[in-house]
C-alpha cells in the first residue's frame, strides 16, 4: 500500500532498476508518516562512505506526538540495504548520468519502506516525446469510442 509517491521522478528520469530499502526513523516520524504527513517531492538519495542516505524528504511532525523532542522535518535519514546491494549501487551510480531517486514510500508487512530507483536523467526532447505519445494514446481512445457509438 503506497503512502506517498514521487510523481516527478518518472517525469524527470528513465527509471531502469528499482530497489526496496528500509528507513531508519524516529518514533514521531513513523506516526507522522502513518498520518500521511510525508513528502518526497524534492528528495534525493546519495551514497556516502558505503552508506545510503535520503536527503530532503519532508515529514511534518504531529503536534500531539512530538512534544518532548525537537523534530527536524527535513533531516537526513539513513536507508537500510544489504552490503551487496550498496556495492552494486555504487558501481552503477559511478557511471555517467545515473542517479538514485526516491520513487515511493509504502508499507510492506506493516513496515515503512522506500522504493529507490536507479535512474538516468531525461532531456527536454525526451519529455516532449513522452507527452506527445500520451496525447496520441488519448486521441486514439477518443476515436475508438466515437467509432463504437
Amino acid at each position: 500500500m503506497s503512502i506517498v509517491e514521487n510523481r516527478k521522478a518518472s517525469h524527470d528520469y528513465f527509471i531502469e532498476e528499482r530497489l526496496e530499502a528500509g528507513l531508519l526513523l524516529e518514533g514521531w516520524e513513523v506516526k507522522a508518516i502513518r498520518a500521511g504527513r510525508a513528502q518526497l517531492k524534492e528528495a534525493y538519495v546519495i551514497i556516502n562512505q558505503d552508506e545510503v542516505f535520503l536527503i530532503g524528504a519532508h515529514i511534518s511532525p504531529l503536534p500531539t506526538a512530538s512534544r518532548h523532542v525537537q523534530p527536524d522535518p527535513t533531516r537526513t535519514r539513513k536507508l537500510l540495504l544489504h552490503a551487496r546491494e550498496i556495492a552494486q549501487l555504487i558501481g552503477q551510480v559511478e557511471r555517467a548520468g545515473y542517479a538514485l531517486v526516491p520513487i515511493d514510500l509504502h508499507y510492506t508487512n506493516g513496515r515503512i519502506k522506500l522504493q529507490v530507483g536507479l535512474a538516468k536523467g531525461k532531456r527536454q526532447y525526451d519529455k516532449r516525446h513522452v507527452e506527445k505519445e500520451r496525447e496520441w494514446a488519448r486521441e486514439k481512445q477518443r476515436l475508438v469510442r466515437q467509432q463504437n457509438r
